[in-house]
C-alpha cells in the first residue's frame, strides 16, 4: 500500500449552478465537484492559491488524493478534469471522482534501486543512469504499491534495466505496452573516451601492401 497519500483540502460549496460558481470565483475560490463512489455529487470550493500550488506541483491528473472536507468523511479521489481560463490558463473548475477500493487507476509509482554494493558494474567504476525515477502503472485503488524495486545485484557495465525485468506486485501493470528502459549501467567516461580514441586511431591507420 502506498505509504503516504497527499491531502486535497476543500470546502462544501453552498448552492449550485453558474451563479454559485461565479460567486466562488469572486471570493478567490475555484469551484469543483466530486462524484461517483456510490454517493451523491458534492459541490466544492478550493482556495485559489492552494489549488494553483497543487497544479504547479505537477501530475495533478495522475495523483491519488485524500479529499478532506469539513463535515465529510475523508475519501480517496482522483482528478478527472481541470477547466482553465482560455486566456490566462488559470483553473476555473475541477472535477474529482471518488474511488472504490476495486477501481483500477493509473498512477506514477517511485522506483527504488537496491544492492548497489553487490553490483559488478558499479564496482568496476560504472555509473547507474536512471532514466525513469518513477513509472506510470495501472493499479487497484485499494492496493497501491508504495514503490517498485530494481535489484542491481550482479549487473554489469552495459546492462539495461527494462520494465519487463522488474517484478511487479500482483495486479499491477505498466500503462505502456513496449518494454521501456528504466535505467542503465554505463561505463566510466574515461573508459568511453579511450574507446573512442582507439576507434579513431584505427580508422586512421593505412596498411600498405
Amino acid at each position: 500500500m502506498a505509504g503516504e497519500i497527499p491531502d486535497l483540502i476543500a470546502e462544501v460549496r453552498t448552492g449550485t449552478g453558474k451563479g454559485a460558481a461565479r460567486q466562488a470565483r469572486r471570493e478567490q475560490k475555484v469551484p469543483g465537484i466530486v462524484y461517483g463512489g456510490g454517493a451523491d455529487p458534492l459541490p466544492l470550493n478550493f482556495e485559489f492559491n492552494y489549488l494553483l500550488a497543487r497544479l504547479k506541483a505537477g501530475r495533478f491528473m495522475s495523483t491519488l488524493f485524500n479529499l478532506k472536507v469539513d463535515g465529510q468523511e475523508d475519501v480517496r479521489v482522483i482528478a478527472r478534469a481541470v477547466q482553465r481560463d482560455v486566456v490566462k490558463g488559470l483553473p476555473t473548475h475541477v472535477d474529482l471522482m471518488r474511488l472504490r477500493r476495486t477501481t483500477r487507476i493509473k498512477l506514477f509509482i517511485n522506483v527504488e534501486f537496491i544492492n548497489h554494493e553487490s553490483c559488478s558494474g558499479l564496482k568496476r567504476g560504472g555509473t547507474l543512469t536512471i532514466v525513469r525515477p518513477e513509472v506510470e502503472l495501472s493499479v487497484i485503488a485499494g492496493d497501491i504499491p508504495e514503490k517498485i524495486t530494481v535489484d542491481l545485484d550482479g549487473l554489469q557495465i552495459g546492462d539495461t534495466i527494462t520494465i519487463s525485468s522488474v517484478p511487479l506486485p500482483e495486479g499491477v501493470k505498466p500503462t505502456i505496452e513496449r518494454d521501456f528502459v528504466i535505467a542503465n549501467i554505463v561505463a566510466p567516461r574515461a573508459v568511453t573516451a579511450e574507446s573512442d580514441d582507439d576507434a579513431e586511431e584505427g580508422e586512421g591507420e593505412v596498411t600498405e601492401a
